[in-house]
């Protein structure tokens, strides 16, 4: 095992990860399902890809003397990547002016299943009361090895994309590969599939994997429903 993207040492990821240098920071609210069992949830491999990023793994983070520490520096504006009634879409240029961009921006990033996601909001009253950012999404997920519960959810790695993407057009980010982590995402998911793929592989499936497209939206309550899902009309 690489304790450091958490694969196998024979398929670890960190030679392939590529740094992205931002002025923003990227704090990573992990649960620790996500943290411990998640071999194909993106939160690290973005995590790895930004050298200004750190993960905090947690359920509730009102006590958490990092996030105090990051709220008590003046130097920069801390927010919270969450839709709803509030949230400043970034990808509405007339919108940036009220980021406060002459700071620089702390971004958090609840990584979590949706459900995982609402729980640790609710649980975590300092969270609630944060400045919220959101934003359009520019295409619909790209997760092919995950089905997603509704348009407009994303995983991780493809919300930061976004994220950054407003903010390069904002000229607050560089973001000059800005294929990047898109590209990391699909590099990882076609490794999926090729050992799905694999007679010889135990434990995948033997089934392709249908386009998130024409897929049919997951209803149950076991569902795994992402964290990150963001649209224009989220109120």
């Amino acid at each position: 095992m690489c304790y450091r993207c958490f694969w196998p040492q024979a398929h670890c990821w960190c030679d392939r990860v590529i740094p992205i240098v931002t002025k923003t920071r990227f704090v990573f609210l992990m649960h620790p399902k996500e943290y411990r069992h998640e071999k194909a949830g993106t939160g690290r491999l973005t995590h790895l890809s930004l050298p200004n990023s750190e993960i905090i793994v947690g359920v509730e983070f009102d006590e958490d003397p990092r996030l105090a520490e990051l709220g008590a520096d003046p130097s920069h504006q801390v927010v919270l990547l969450y839709p709803g009634q509030g949230a400043i879409n970034l990808s509405e240029p007339r919108n940036m002016a009220r980021t406060a961009l002459d700071k620089p921006l702390v971004v958090l990033v609840i990584d979590a299943t949706w459900s995982c996601a609402r729980k640790m909001l609710k649980l975590s009253p300092s969270l609630q009361r944060l400045p919220r950012v959101m934003f359009t999404p520019s295409a619909p997920s790209r997760f092919v090895i995950k089905a997603q519960p509704v348009a407009g959810c994303l995983s991780t790695i493809e919300s930061v994309h976004e994220v950054l993407s407003a903010l390069a057009g904002a000229g607050v980010e560089a973001y000059e590969e800005n294929e990047q982590l898109l590209r990391l995402f699909g590099a990882m998911q076609q490794f999926q599939i090729e050992c799905a793929q694999d007679p010889e592989r135990g434990g995948y499936r033997r089934a392709d994997y249908k386009a998130p497209g024409e897929r049919k939206p997951f209803t149950g309550q076991s569902g795994r429903r992402r964290a990150n899902f963001f649209k224009a009309s989220d109120v």
